[in-house]
């Protein structure tokens, strides 16, 4: 075989070759065109096709008298398809001055040429999902809609808005704890109301078919593809905005006038459990007061004295002391084991023998803890099982997540000691929030029934009622009516000649007990450097007589060297009280109808006679010779009625206007030709030229005014 014949077979095989490598491609596309096209097709979509949620209109958060606490305000991101088919080069040339113009002037953050120059570039380069303009409100959307290309709306101008909502609360941080806020992390919202009721609250996401488009952006395609949301469920709360502010500007001054940690105030109704007012203020990292931490529902520490009150209760209910019993103090101090208890008097003394009443009253450390020493060392189970049946050992189940679990340990259990039941008697070696502190109080001034704190009144949707939430009775009496008698008795003896005397008014009884006690620290103990940290807290109810409210007040580590109770917690109590009583119909006497009373006619001037009969009239003032016959008149008030008696005006002459008004006596005297001149105010009681004289046109008669 010749080279040449070589060399063409060789082409010929590269040349079949190619070929059938063509045709096969070939084959292979119709192939997926024809017989794949479905598959590939649906594949293709799910990379740039997919669904994203639609927010749900979040419900709003609402006081007792409606007021808004927390809602979610929508605002737009506002995009523009500048690649949009139905937007022609003309009608956007036309246009996008005016445009540019309107958007300039509406947020005020760039000029007009800016905002042009942005908009012709997308245009340009056929974007689809131009960003204008983030965080724009409802008003400034609708304004946006009337401009010129936007106008033509989402498919002939491109306008496309995305709605996201925003928390806001019109009180900032008024009851900003209990109130709470929403999260958005892996365990979702779990603080304050927004937390509690977050399924009612948030309601239903709905469900929108988005488009991806180049660098990864994605836009929303044609709106009949979408689920609407369902619109969140409005809360209403038991809070009153007025006794909320007045307990947090009180606890506020307080707590900078004393430079404490943090404090605490709740204000609860005392028939319902509703509460009215919960302030939780604490120091953050710049030094400032706000709401941190809700530290009156998640914050269990040792009460101190105002845990004396179930303690006192345990030992009447057993039969081991009564009121009048005696008990002696002694100096102040107390040594068992080897813990030595003192009152807040030993330096002086202490109190000798006292009554039991007195030992409450006082607040005397040494006289609870041989009370409960005495009565219950051999069997100190009898002495927690009580405690335990008065549900102090349980938490209340508020819907409020994060109640501190209170404390009070059994015998026999870990860190159990000798000393422990005479900690115990004062307020030591148990913990307790100050929600859980204020139920008890709470029972004591509802006749022993224990109710659970309520947040939330109602649930709405649109303004229908959904849901009422009732009291809930956590448990009947926590004592018997014989112990309720005497408990209230000495928590009011504490405010009138006890510990608490500085808040005895005349407007409100109070009754209740103050707490001062020393706090622990895992590290330190007791003591830090040779300092000691006290809690200062105030529990109790008023009007002592029929009580309405209860209330708790606690003040975490005063350090202006006074930390006492009544004079740190007390004073706080005392003003939160004041203002219920102020803005409390319900707390006021009824007035006293008086069916007869006294007729007390009132001072009428002289003047025309038809002007003062309607006057009269109108008044139910009884009127004697109404009729007579003349224009003016003189008044005189007698006991049943006022007489009208004639005055005769002569022409010519000049007028006796003594005893009228001001208006009465200018007619008449300028209607004689006079001029007036007047001093003072009220009616008349001299006139510079004599009544019967003849009037000259143009004299200056001087009038002087009087109040009678």
């Amino acid at each position: 075989m010749s080279v040449k014949k070589d060399i063409m077979w060789r082409v010929a095989i590269v040349y079949i070759a190619f070929l059938l490598f063509g045709l096969l491609i070939i084959g292979r596309i119709v192939y997926l065109q024809v017989f794949e096209k479905k598959t590939w097709t649906d594949q293709a979509n799910t990379f740039s096709l997919k669904t994203m949620n639609i927010p749900a209109d979040r419900g709003s958060i609402y006081a007792s008298d409606g007021r808004l606490l927390a809602s979610s305000v929508p605002f737009y991101e506002i995009h523009f398809d500048a690649a949009c088919e139905n937007l022609t080069d003309r009608a956007f040339n036309k246009g996008v001055d005016s445009l540019a113009l309107g958007l300039s002037r509406l947020f005020g953050d760039r000029s007009k040429e800016d905002y042009k120059r942005s908009l012709i570039e997308a245009r340009q380069k056929g974007k689809r999902y131009h960003l204008v303009k983030s965080g724009v409100n409802y008003i400034q959307l609708k304004k946006l809609k009337e401009f010129p290309i936007f106008r033509l709306g989402r498919y002939k101008g491109g306008l496309i808005y995305m709605q996201e909502n925003r928390r806001v609360r019109p009180h900032q941080n008024l009851a900003g704890r209990l109130i709470g806020y929403t999260s958005k992390d892996i365990n979702g919202n779990v603080v304050g109301i927004e937390g509690a009721y977050n399924d009612q609250l948030a309601g239903i996401q709905g469900v929108r078919l988005m488009q991806r488009l180049t660098g990864d952006v994605w836009m929303p395609m044609n709106e009949r593809n979408e689920i609407e949301p369902k619109d969140g469920r409005d809360v209403i709360t038991t809070l009153d905005v007025n006794l909320q502010d007045v307990a947090q500007k009180a606890l506020l001054q307080q707590l900078v006038s004393q430079d404490a940690q943090y404090g605490t105030a709740i204000l609860m109704e005392v028939k319902t459990g509703e509460v009215k007012a919960m302030v939780n203020l604490g120091r953050d990292e710049a030094g400032y007061y706000r709401e941190v931490q809700n530290y009156a529902v998640g914050e269990s520490t040792e009460p101190g004295s105002t845990f004396k009150l179930p303690v006192l209760i345990a030992a009447l209910e057993d039969g081991v002391v009564d009121l009048e019993d005696t008990v002696d103090t002694g100096d102040g101090t107390f040594k068992y084991y080897d813990k030595i208890i003192r009152d807040d008097r030993h330096e002086k003394g202490g109190y000798g023998k006292i009554t039991v009443e007195e030992v409450f009253e006082n607040s005397s450390n040494v006289g609870m803890a041989k009370i409960i020493t005495g009565a219950y060392k051999q069997r100190p189970g009898d002495f927690i099982d009580r405690l335990y049946a008065m549900r102090l050992n349980e938490r209340l189940g508020i819907d409020i997540k994060g109640e501190g679990k209170p404390e009070i340990r059994y015998p026999g259990e870990k860190y159990w000691s000798g000393i422990s039941l005479a900690m115990m008697a004062h307020g030591y070696e148990v913990r307790i929030t100050p929600l859980q502190t204020l139920a008890f109080y709470n029972a004591i001034a509802n006749n022993g029934k224990m109710v659970k704190p309520r947040f939330v009144k109602e649930i709405r949707y649109h303004g229908k009622l959904v849901r009422r939430f009732d009291t809930e009775v956590l448990q009947s009496s926590v004592c018997s009516r014989s112990t309720l008698r005497k408990v209230k008795k000495v928590l009011e003896g504490v405010v009138e000649s006890g510990t608490a005397k500085n808040l005895s008014n005349p407007l409100i009884k109070i009754a209740g007990k103050t707490g001062t006690n020393q706090i622990y620290n895992k590290k330190y103990g007791y003591k830090s450097a040779s300092e000691v940290s006290y809690q200062a807290s105030f529990v109790g109810y008023f009007p002592a007589d029929d009580p309405l409210y209860s209330c708790i007040v606690v003040v975490n580590s005063p350090s202006r060297y006074v930390y006492y109770g009544n004079m740190v917690a007390g004073p706080v109590f005392l003003e939160i009280a004041r203002k219920v009583y102020a803005t409390s119909v319900d707390m006021h006497p009824l007035v006293t109808r008086i069916d007869e009373i006294p007729l007390d006619l009132p001072y009428s001037k002289t003047g025309n006679r038809q002007e003062l009969r309607h006057v009269l009239k109108e008044l139910d003032v009884p009127i004697e010779n109404a009729h007579t016959p003349s224009d003016w008149v003189s008044t005189e008030k007698k006991e049943e009625a006022v007489t009208l008696s004639k005055r005769n005006i002569p022409k010519g002459l000049v007028p006796n206007v003594v005893s009228m008004g001001a208006k009465d006596a200018i007619y008449l005297l300028e209607n004689a030709g006079l001029r007036v001149r007047l001093i003072g105010r009220g009616s008349v009681r001299q006139q510079s030229i004599s009544p019967g004289t003849r009037a000259i046109k143009g004299d200056l008669i001087t009038l002087e005014m009087t109040f009678i």
